[in-house]
């Protein structure tokens, strides 16, 4: 175990377009996230999963989605079994065991039931809603509140709970709360900060905003007459929530000793619905056409006074499966990464510290909503196996793989397939990485969404604890 373990709040935003924020050419000013950015490392090629459990999950386990079943978002009433199988091992389990107090405040959405909740998957105690912010809406319908009083449905709630005990019900999760959300989660999250100030402590924060039902607090709600509109309002919010933690970290001192990391699940929503708004700055499509870059490549940046250098603005690739290892190392408990199962991740731990010029990933594989592989990337060379162009549209496969050489047309435009026919090359370092995933799916195969899965027969132990 580490003697010099820093803390590491991991700040989650939710549905953010790349270009969103001022410091990634957003026109709504962003001062303490560019703060933020400028005080560490912005990554401008960060990529995340199809949709929010995705991208959890791969945060979570450093593994990709499809290996742990939870490669698609549950739908309401899927049942006990939606969401991380207990056995997967989670990076708050692996910093629970390396000595680090844990939390979890916002939104979890790896599981709504007892056993699948955060305080069941290594943290010591959480506040949040289980699943996602459109629940907030779902009251407001006087046709699901006579439902659920006819046959006795749950109405969705904010829960609290702790390791070891079942999780308690605070309040009704409504559009009454919905504009407060995120004031209450970072409300919660600075105090946890002040109250562990004197012990290594991870805190995993899940704020709401981006989510549709958007709603911005009051304090931020057309309050600016240089914002016309509710999504740039919501920017504003969430640029005064950041400078909240940060803010806390400064005045409990400990913001030398802290690994800060900011980021996005999934890019811009760019769909046909208030609050009519977001960035995927050069990048081709938003949250619902993947895999093309604007569904995959969001905000990512880092910060850790002293250890992380100041103003470094990177092209490396990142991913999320990439913040298990790299958390690990950091606490000086790279051992403790499970050695039974494939990981996906790579530990980006030098890079950020400056003593390596690459973060080591150098290709990444994106699988859809539907399990099924959508792309892989090598370096700027990327492949398209299959393409969605809308929430409402299909994934289709096109005749032949598609080819773009992202450093020259990060709008994916121009298919090389089609205008070129000189780059067979391409195909043997685009389908490398595929094939290496299928010898592993071979030996380890997929857990199912849905299934009970407690190890792979020939493990002779679990690292779970």
């Amino acid at each position: 175990m580490a003697t010099n373990q820093p803390n590491i709040v991991f700040v989650l935003c939710d549905n953010i377009g790349w270009g969103d924020f001022s410091c990634y050419g957003g026109t709504t000013p962003t001062p303490r996230i560019d703060e933020l950015a400028s005080g560490g490392i912005r990554f401008n090629n960060y990529t995340v999963e199809s949709q929010c459990t995705p991208t959890r999950s791969a945060i979570l386990t450093g593994r990709q989605s499809v290996r742990s079943g939870t490669y698609k978002v549950p739908t309401p009433g899927s049942g006990a079994k939606s969401g991380l199988v207990p056995w997967e091992y989670t990076i708050a389990e692996l910093l629970s065991d390396a000595g680090y107090a844990t939390s979890l405040f916002g939104k979890w959405h790896c599981g709504e039931t007892e056993g699948r909740l955060p305080n069941d998957q290594g943290f010591d105690e959480w506040w949040g809603y289980k699943n996602s912010a459109d629940e907030a809406g779902w009251t407001s319908y006087a046709a699901f509140n006579a439902l659920a009083e006819k046959m006795g449905l749950d109405t969705p709630h904010i829960w609290e709970g702790v390791k070891g005990s079942k999780s308690t019900e605070v309040r009704e999760l409504n559009l009454e709360v919905r504009p407060l959300l995120d004031e209450l989660i970072v409300g919660k999250t600075t105090d946890y900060i002040k109250a562990k100030a004197d012990q290594p402590f991870f805190t995993y924060v899940g704020l709401a905003n981006m989510h549709p039902p958007e709603a911005v607090h009051p304090d931020f709600d057309q309050t600016d007459p240089s914002r016309l509109g509710l999504y740039a309002d919501v920017i504003a919010e969430l640029d005064h929530r950041v400078g909240q933690i940060m803010d806390c970290l400064d005045e409990a001192g400990i913001a030398d000793n802290t690994l800060l990391v900011f980021s996005s699940d999934n890019g811009a929503g760019l769909i046909d619905t208030v609050p009519h708004g977001g960035s995927s700055g050069p990048f081709r499509g938003g949250f619902f056409t993947p895999p093309w870059e604007g569904s995959m490549r969001t905000a990512a940046m880092v910060r850790y006074p002293g250890t992380v250098p100041e103003g470094v603005v990177t092209e490396q690739m990142l991913s999320a499966h990439d913040w298990y290892q790299t958390f690990a190392a950091f606490a000086g408990a790279s051992d403790k990464v499970p050695t039974d199962r494939p990981m996906d991740g790579v530990d980006a731990s030098e890079f950020l510290q400056g003593t390596s010029e690459e973060t080591g990933r150098e290709s990444l594989l994106f699988f859809g909503p539907d399990g099924g592989l959508m792309s892989s990337k090598w370096r700027q060379v990327k492949v398209v196996l299959r393409h969605c162009e809308g929430i409402a549209d299909p994934i289709v496969q096109p005749q032949f793989p598609m080819f773009f050489d992202l450093g020259s047309d990060p709008g994916e435009r121009y298919n090389l397939f089609q205008f070129k026919l000189d780059m067979g090359w391409m195909f043997g370092v685009a389908f490398s990485s595929i094939a290496q995933f299928e010898k592993t799916v071979a030996q380890y195969p997929n857990i199912e969404p849905g299934e009970e899965f407690d190890g792979y027969p020939a493990s002779a132990s679990t690292q779970k604890g």
